[in-house]
């Protein structure tokens, strides 16, 4: 039985978010939560009462940074009374028991499928003083209790998770064993959701899942979804992510041809152009399928353009298996991509393969890297002088300029109104880099002609 406090706390906490887009979801969700017991969010680490972090696996060295996160707060309050110290995410999850014998600091680990607890694991610490480990997969209680708390955001752009877990097991990938099985929320609560954040401001919804276009809830798929939510007037715009080539199916292909509010941006990680590697990743598909995704959609809209992920030197990779993949990204010429060497992860199936030496590795990598950032110049470059749409999301931290993201989610600059913002307003574009659009805000040039 979980022993409750008589009264809400006053107390500070402060969170910390390393890693994915579901990450930054779910520490807005556990601040939502954690609300409700009378904590408020600082963003000065000095005077928390609570510290959490909330942790990511995916990249190298996870579980060290956790340790030297960790490490930086317990010299803040050498000389003061300690915080509660939560671990939650991946990490938590991966490596639960060691981090509590390693680091006695640590006062509660809480996983991914179980932080609609976290009130009563921390009240329960509070009053018992005794450390706490809860690290069950259970999707299916976490988002019921999280469908009854309102989602607070406001921000113009706003994440939304629709589907949680993996049942792909990539030999590379850690998320089955932290995230747990695929699960997709009920339908009718995504939408009730949208609802909330439209209410609040936001205009722009980012559907998140670790394979959100395998989401499949009472027969209705993605493409259901994304219909359902273009009927809400206040929001502009729809992206998804994190999808994957097996589960792009037809429906959601031909969406682009009829959605007014689906961006025309499609991250599909491919990881690599060789077959023979795809096959030793586990990935389930081949570059075939990849590339008859590509032409179906480039046909269907031809301002359809890809970003993808990739990784390089996979254990086995040859030079003629380097080569396709780099062909692959000369002949789609990938806009905005994410490509590291890669890393082992422990306790997935390639954790134990042998490394390729690290000079070819990083000659590999740099050799991707600049034909990925080539097309990103090219690309920005071939919208200077037009006019594009822009949403507006916030003041830059100077405050004497604006910001938004084009339609394909590149940053955009400009000189701006108070009333442009969560807006669609037109800019052209007098200059641009390999990652930014700086252009004229039209609106405010017709107000002055005007």
């Amino acid at each position: 039985m979980v022993l409750k406090l008589t009264q809400k706390m006053n107390k500070k906490i402060f969170i910390k978010t390393f890693g994915c887009q579901m990450n930054e979801y779910d520490s807005n969700r556990i601040f939502d939560t954690v609300k409700k017991i009378g904590f408020t969010k600082t963003e000065n680490l000095d005077e928390t009462d609570c510290y959490l972090l909330n942790t990511c696996h995916i990249r190298e060295k996870a579980k060290e940074k956790v340790y030297h996160e960790i490490g930086r707060v317990k010299k803040n309050f050498r000389f003061k009374k300690k915080p509660l110290v939560i671990i939650a995410g991946c990490v938590a999850q991966a490596e639960n028991e060691e981090m509590l014998k390693r680091e006695p600091y640590i006062d509660i680990i809480i996983g991914p499928q179980s932080y609609h607890k976290i009130n009563n694991k921390i009240e329960e610490f509070l009053v018992k003083q005794k450390k706490i480990d809860d690290t069950e997969f259970d999707a299916v209680s976490k988002f019921n209790y999280l469908d009854k708390i309102k989602n607070l955001s406001s921000k113009v752009s706003s994440f939304l998770t629709i589907q949680e877990g993996c049942d792909k097991f990539c030999n590379f990938c850690v998320v089955p064993y932290t995230r747990g099985p695929e699960y997709s929320r009920p339908f009718n609560e995504i939408i009730d959701e949208a609802k909330i954040l439209s209410e609040n401001g936001v205009r722009e919804i980012i559907l998140l899942g670790q394979n959100v276009n395998a989401y499949c809830n009472q027969n209705f798929r993605l493409s259901n979804l994304i219909l359902e939510i273009e009927k809400i007037p206040e929001i502009k715009r729809i992206r998804y992510t994190t999808s994957h080539p097996k589960d792009m199916t037809e429906d959601l292909i031909n969406l682009y041809a009829i959605s007014k509010k689906l961006m025309p941006l499609v991250h599909l990680p491919v990881q690599s152009g060789s077959d023979k590697i795809l096959k030793l990743m586990n990935r389930k598909h081949l570059i075939r399928d990849y590339i008859n995704i590509f032409e179906k959609l480039k046909t269907i809209n031809p301002k359809i353009e890809f970003s993808s992920d990739f990784i390089i030197a996979y254990p086995g990779e040859e030079e003629k298996d380097f080569e396709a993949t780099f062909d692959l990204i000369k002949n789609i010429k990938f806009i905005n991509s994410f490509s590291f060497i890669f890393s082992p992860r422990p306790g997935t199936t390639a954790s134990n393969l042998d490394l390729i030496d690290k000079k070819i590795s990083l000659k590999r990598l740099e050799k991707v890297q600049r034909q990925l950032f080539d097309h990103q110049i090219v690309m920005n470059k071939s919208l200077e002088g037009k006019e594009i749409k822009v949403l507006v999301e916030n003041k830059t931290e100077n405050n004497n300029k604006f910001f938004g993201k084009s339609e394909y989610m590149t940053s955009v600059i400009f000189d701006g109104n108070e009333q442009d913002m969560g807006n669609e307003i037109k800019v052209k574009i007098k200059n641009s880099n390999q990652n930014t659009l700086i252009g004229e805000n039209l609106s405010n040039s017709e107000q002055r002609v005007a």
